[in-house]
């Protein structure tokens, strides 16, 4: 059973899998809540920043000038009952 080491602030601890999962199963039902939550929050970060070097490496799109968008906006504002 191989185990990977976890940093904690000034704390290293090597854990397996099945050791995380363990200690994961003795927490309470709110401590579980949040630690799904936690790893749901890193899971999305890591998903954000993929979007975002995904996006910031396609070349930027020129069939659409700011003046164009903005003269949309202005547009759709007109057109909103008041």
């Amino acid at each position: 059973m191989s185990t990977t080491p976890i940093l904690i602030p000034n704390i290293v601890v090597e854990l397996s899998f099945d050791q995380l999962v363990a200690a994961a199963q003795q927490l309470g039902s709110e401590e579980k809540k949040e630690l799904i939550r936690a790893i749901a929050l890193v899971d999305l970060d890591a998903e954000l920043m993929r979007l975002i070097d995904e996006l910031t490496a396609q070349p930027p799109v020129d069939d659409i000038t700011d003046e164009e968008i903005m003269a949309e906006i202005r547009a759709v504002r007109q057109s909103r009952p008041q």
